[in-house]
Order: C-alpha cells, then sequence, then structure tokens
C-alpha cells in the first residue's frame, strides 16, 4: 500500500472527513434551509464541547498552575486549527492586559500562512519541533488539529513532552495521535461537517469555544477578572475608555464623575482607581496592596481595608 493509499485509509476512518448523506442535498436547499442547515450543526458544535467539559477542566487546571509558576501558555496548529489558536492568543493582551509572550499562537507556515494557504507546512514534523523547542517545565502547550493526525502538532507535542511542559490535545475526533501520551486529551466529536471534510465548520467552532474557555477561565484564576468584569483592560481608544469608566462604576456604583476622577490618579488603571473608590485610601496605599496580592483585586481590597479575603 503506497503512503497516499495509507493516508487515504486513514481518512476513511475519521468523522471529521466522512461525507453524511443527510447533507446530500445541500446545494439543491433553500437559502433558508442551508442557513437553519448550518446553525443547527453549529449547536451540536456547542453540544461536542459541553461533553468535553471535565477534559477542558483538567487542562485549565494545569495550565493555570504552570501560568502562576512564571511560564506561558503556547498553541500550536495548522490551518484554521492555527489560526484559532493565534486569533485566541493575540486577543489575551488587550482584553487582560498581559504581557504578550504569556499567550502565544504559532502555525504552521508561520505568519505568511494566517492569510493564505499553506498546505505542506502541517506535514513537517520537524517543523512543529522546531516550534516548541524552547518550551520548558513551567509552560503548558496546547497542541489543535481536527483530525488528530496532523504531523506538525505531534512534532510540537513530542518536542513539549520530551521537555518536561504539560501538554494538552485539542482534536475532534476521538482516540487521535495527538492525544496519545499528552497530560489532558480534549476530544470534541463533532461529527461530519456539512461540506464534507470542511473543518473551519464545526471542527472551527468547537476549537474556538474551547480556546475561550481555556483562556478566558485561565485568565479569571489568574485575578484579571473582578466579578464577571474586565478589570485589566487596556484603554487604548475611546470605546475602551468608556468600557473603563462603566467597569468602575458597575464594580463599586459610583458616579461617572467619580469613576472618570478615579480612573485620571490610578493614570487608567481600572483595578487600582475601583480599589480607590472601594477603600478610600490613597494611591500609594491602594498600589502596595494590589502588587502584595500578585494583581487580585479582591485580594487587594480586603489588605486594604484590613480584612481577611473572602475564601
Amino acid at each position: 500500500m503506497s503512503d497516499r493509499e495509507e493516508l487515504r485509509s486513514t481518512l476513511e476512518t475519521l468523522s471529521t472527513e466522512r461525507v453524511d448523506p443527510a447533507f446530500a442535498d445541500l446545494d439543491l436547499l433553500s437559502t433558508v434551509d442551508q442557513v437553519a442547515l448550518m446553525t443547527e450543526q453549529g449547536i451540536v458544535a456547542a453540544q461536542a464541547v459541553a461533553a468535553e467539559g471535565a477534559s477542558i477542566a483538567r487542562a485549565i487546571d494545569g495550565i493555570v498552575d504552570r501560568l502562576h509558576r512564571g511560564g506561558r501558555l503556547v498553541y500550536v496548529g495548522a490551518g484554521t486549527a492555527g489560526r484559532m489558536g493565534v486569533l485566541d492568543a493575540s486577543e489575551i493582551p488587550p482584553t487582560f492586559g498581559t504581557d504578550p509572550s504569556l499567550v502565544v499562537g504559532i502555525i504552521a507556515g508561520g505568519e505568511h500562512a494566517l492569510r493564505n494557504a499553506v498546505e505542506n507546512a502541517e506535514d513537517d514534523v520537524d517543523a512543529g519541533a522546531e516550534a516548541a523547542s524552547r518550551l520548558g517545565p513551567d509552560d503548558a502547550i496546547v497542541g489543535i488539529s481536527a483530525s488528530g493526525r496532523t504531523p506538525y502538532v505531534s512534532g510540537a507535542l513530542r518536542a513539549a513532552r520530551e521537555r518536561g511542559a504539560f501538554t494538552v490535545s485539542l482534536a475532534c475526533n476521538r482516540d487521535s495521535e495527538i492525544s496519545q501520551g499528552v497530560d489532558v486529551a480534549i476530544e470534541v466529536v463533532v461529527g461530519p461537517e456539512v461540506v464534507a471534510g470542511s473543518t473551519r465548520l464545526k471542527a472551527g467552532t468547537a476549537q474556538k469555544l474551547v480556546l475561550n474557555a481555556i483562556s478566558t477561565v485561565a485568565m479569571v484564576q489568574s485575578g484579571k477578572v473582578y466579578g464577571n468584569l474586565m478589570v485589566d483592560v487596556q484603554s487604548t481608544n475611546e470605546k475602551l475608555r468608556a468600557r473603563a469608566e462603566r467597569t468602575v462604576m458597575h464594580a463599586t456604583g459610583c458616579s461617572p464623575e467619580k469613576a472618570a476622577e478615579a480612573l485620571s490618579t490610578a493614570d487608567g488603571s481600572v483595578k487600582l482607581a475601583i480599589a480607590l473608590v472601594e477603600t478610600g485610601v490613597d494611591a500609594d496605599v491602594a498600589r502596595a496592596a494590589l502588587e502584595q496580592s500578585g494583581g487580585n483585586l479582591r485580594q487587594a481590597l480586603a489588605a486594604a481595608r484590613g480584612e481577611h479575603p473572602a475564601e
């Protein structure tokens, strides 16, 4: 059997590659019915993610542990899967005020592959290993592949594991190749795509939902959220400056004028502004409390008031 015949045989076993007869008349349906079919299958993707909640939680616990050690979270993928990782990573700094090196997305083929198809890049095992070559025991990696067999991702996960990193696989098929030997396997089985083999559809949706959960909960547990408010958001435009004022108002119940004044005193820091309004202490005391709490606002407020933080 030739390599191509073997690959074709392997693809036949993957649910994401199957041709579902239920979608056979897609091109004959009305626009309304085509849209209904697409949205129904989006729900299937969300249900598949919900079914993997326990695995996603285990992955987050391991990732948060590494982040608290001072490590990084790295996403690695090819094609749509790689783009999902890069997208999620790129949105963390402006949303949560992190250093861009804390959460990183790596795509096979490099930046050119973000906007262009570089299909052969996913077959390069050695390039995947090189992408993970700087990881260590304090780091975490999430390898993303709809099929669960992408060589680039396999190479990255293997190299990361050899270096002691915390390894997570995210695949859309059960018992996938990339899940072998990792610390946590997340397998969101979405089934065949509406357009057969087009894994930018349900598989891509499921990947985005999982990555949303991983990065958001990790940031919540890292003190980047107070209640459900973004208290480390970067106020870099008018919309975000207005959001910062609204955040201070929601957190404290203060007036718009008071929120604006506190933000001015705090040099735009939402956390510090909330601490000033809530405790009445001066900026130096509030800033020191935030530093001592590692940026955890709830703990800083308790410390500034001389209280013990809620368990």
